[in-house]
């Protein structure tokens, strides 16, 4: 099956996907994650991106567009997969479609200050590259898993998180109305726990 997961950042796209990977046996291919790599490990890509995304803009749909079809290319993907941060504007969309065929795109709707909330909470461990909440930690600032500094990762700032939902709602939101024309769009509502949610996306999915 190859899965689209949408929804505005901090929707709780990669968790869904990570869930899902391991019910269907497909990679998940986050363009997040590729992007965080390239930056922590300073490839040539990684330089080329550090300050659009340290702003919170997006990564431009060239760049995107060769990553993820070159991705897609690999042994791993041909019985499917789950794309979470791609397609990100029309144009990507179209694009997609170019070499893919995709069968669902899933819709995670959850409200502008829920995200904020997950979002801005958020702290980063650099020496065990954990992420956690601090809703549930007792020390904000002490890893509970290697005793280790937490960071707010730079994307997970209050002004970057804003910055980024205004973003989402000019150039990602539109990807809704595309699918659904299609006739491939479900929402689930993405407010709730992590099980709940889970539960409502298989629900909907095609069989």
């Amino acid at each position: 099956m190859k899965i689209i997961l949408l929804g505005a950042p901090g929707s709780g796209k990669g968790t869904m996907a990570q869930k899902l990977t391991n019910e269907l046996g497909i990679p998940q291919i986050s363009t997040g994650d590729i992007f965080r790599k390239n930056l922590k490990e300073e490839t040539p890509l990684g330089l080329q991106i550090k300050d659009i995304v340290s702003g919170g803009g997006l990564v431009p749909d060239e760049i995107t567009i060769e990553i993820v079809k070159n991705r897609l290319a690999e042994a791993d993907c041909a019985n499917g997969f789950i794309l979470d941060g791609f397609p990100r504007s029309l144009v990507q969309a179209e694009a997609l479609d170019k070499f893919q065929d995709i069968d669902c795109a899933v819709n995670l709707d959850v409200s502008n200050d829920v995200i904020v909330a997950r979002l801005s909470g958020r702290r980063f461990c650099p020496d065990c590259n954990g992420t956690f909440h601090v809703s549930t930690l007792s020390d904000a600032n002490v890893c509970p898993v290697c005793g280790g500094k937490l960071v707010i990762r730079q994307d997970d700032r209050e002004e970057t998180v804003l910055e980024r939902l205004r973003i989402y709602g000019e150039t990602t939101f539109p990807l809704i109305d595309y699918y659904a024309r299609q006739g491939k769009l479900v929402t689930v509502d993405g407010s709730g726990g992590i099980e709940v949610v889970y539960r409502r996306i298989l629900e909907v999915l095609p069989r």
